[in-house]
């Protein structure tokens, strides 16, 4: 690194955080001699590579971070001064476009990044080593331009960092992650998102929460849903087998100009909750299955067996962890559609299984603390001509799976006084029924060795 002091930048106009540009190299250069020493400096006119040029930072994977509202982004810091965003590999110019970027995916009302003030550098903010480039090469310059990095950002990022270790107590990253740790449903009582308040380490993370109205909210649902009666059957089917809780994936295609999101298959996960090391085994397996069937991963669903089928707040963090991960992985919005469904809850209407599709709108900006809001999304069901024969096949690998289960359903015993568990699967399904009546038939077959297993 040069080790002779450089010259100052002329003044630049600050225009805002949300502004900021990225010089190219002859403009530094023309700046870093057109000025003297003891000229001012703004927040603009220090970039990333007059950091790098100045050996304060160096380049380095994985050396910058944003922690916001309990999510956490990492970053690789190049020779040239931009950013590349290791989740997608996208490049930013500046600090400020990557940190909106990622701050509009987890809260879209954010209307800019404070890039300087919100993005560490090996666990620094930027912003301080913009103060060591002053005090070292500027001791005159006004140090309020740097400090106006707008000062609510520590607050929400001391608010992000409170919810992050509540966070890491009440859930786990990954989707195969869901599937360890969970709890065999038991009656709980539903509250309401307004009667939940900021986060409480202490608070139950199975507490169940009432879903809340778009409208009520004053929102618009901000895409629409199409799910196949397949998805519903093969689903359903699944999470009938087990008094146990039990995930699966959901495929289909995201279309961009309708804002139409359409669920086209169900990809049971056929492991044990507690199992991780299969779980990161049948994960990838489902993953090749989507690329095959040229399908992209929208949704997942889970089952409460005998608890109302709300969302938990274990729940409500998972599904925003996955929202993000979709939204993250392209350049544009990608809804990601959550399905919690309740099989055996007495509560249910007759013995139809109660299916609720759900999202998550991040909490109002000045109570980044809050659990984020769980919504109820209004959903088309499309009924299938005919049973696919993918559908046929999943279901009998679903039964072999768990024929030696200790968990397995008794399909022989009685759901209530007058429907066995047998009855009661049959009737839950024909409500999911393809155009093709010789559904039926072909089931039977199926049926059969839910019998046989007893």
């Amino acid at each position: 690194m040069d080790s002779e002091p450089p010259s100052s930048p002329q003044v630049v106009e600050d225009g805002g955080e949300e502004d900021e540009e990225e010089m190219s190299g002859g403009e530094e250069a023309d700046l870093r001699s057109s000025s003297g020493r003891g000229s001012l400096l703004t927040r603009r006119g220090i970039t990333l590579r007059v950091l790098l040029k100045d050996g304060l930072v160096e380049p380095g994977d994985g050396v910058l971070s944003i922690h916001y509202l309990g999510k956490k982004f990492v970053g690789d810091l190049l020779n040239d001064g931009k950013i590349r965003w290791v989740e997608t590999g996208q490049i930013f110019n500046s600090p400020s476009a990557w940190a909106t970027h990622c701050k509009r995916l987890v809260n879209p009302a954010k209307k800019s990044g404070c890039g300087w003030a919100s993005v560490r550098y090996r666990g620094q903010k930027l912003v301080q080593y913009k103060t060591t480039w002053l005090h070292k090469y500027q001791p005159s310059a006004d140090m309020s331009l740097v400090s106006e990095e707008d000062d609510d950002e520590d607050e929400e990022e001391g608010k992000a960092a409170v919810q992050a270790d509540d966070k890491n107590k009440n859930t786990k990253p990954g989707l195969h992650d869901i599937m360890v740790g969970r709890r065999t449903d038991r009656e709980r009582i539903p509250v309401r998102y307004c009667t939940l308040g900021a986060r409480d380490a202490t608070r139950d993370p199975h507490t169940l929460v009432e879903l809340s109205a778009f409208s009520a909210i004053n929102r618009f649902q901000p895409f629409n849903v199409a799910v196949s009666s397949n998805v519903l059957l093969l689903m359903d089917f699944h999470c009938h087998l087990t008094t146990s809780e039990v995930v699966g994936y959901l495929g289909g295609r995201w279309d961009t100009n309708t804002q139409l999101l359409t669920v086209l298959r169900a990809f049971p996960c056929r492991t044990r909750l507690g199992d991780r090391d299969s779980a990161s085994a049948v994960e990838e397996e489902i993953c090749q299955n989507l690329f095959m069937r040229g399908l992209s991963l929208v949704g997942w669903y889970h089952s409460h067996p005998r608890g109302p089928a709300l969302p938990s707040l274990q729940d409500i963090d998972s599904q925003m962890d996955h929202q993000l991960r979709l939204q993250g992985s392209s350049n544009g919005f990608q809804p990601c559609l959550g399905i919690i469904c309740g099989p055996y809850y007495h509560g249910n209407q007759g013995v139809a299984s109660t299916i609720t599709p759900f999202w998550v709108v991040p909490p109002p900006e000045q109570r980044s603390n809050d659990y984020g809001i769980p919504v109820a999304v209004e959903v088309t069901y499309v009924q299938d001509n005919f049973l696919t024969s993918d559908v046929l096949n999943e279901m009998m690998l679903l039964v072999d799976y768990y024929r030696s289960a200790p968990d397995i359903v008794q399909f022989n015993q009685y759901w209530c006084p007058d429907t066995t568990m047998m009855e009661k699967i049959k009737g839950s399904l024909s409500g999911h029924a393809p155009k093709d009546q010789a559904y039926s038939q072909i089931l039977e077959h199926v049926y059969s060795q839910l019998s046989s297993m007893q």
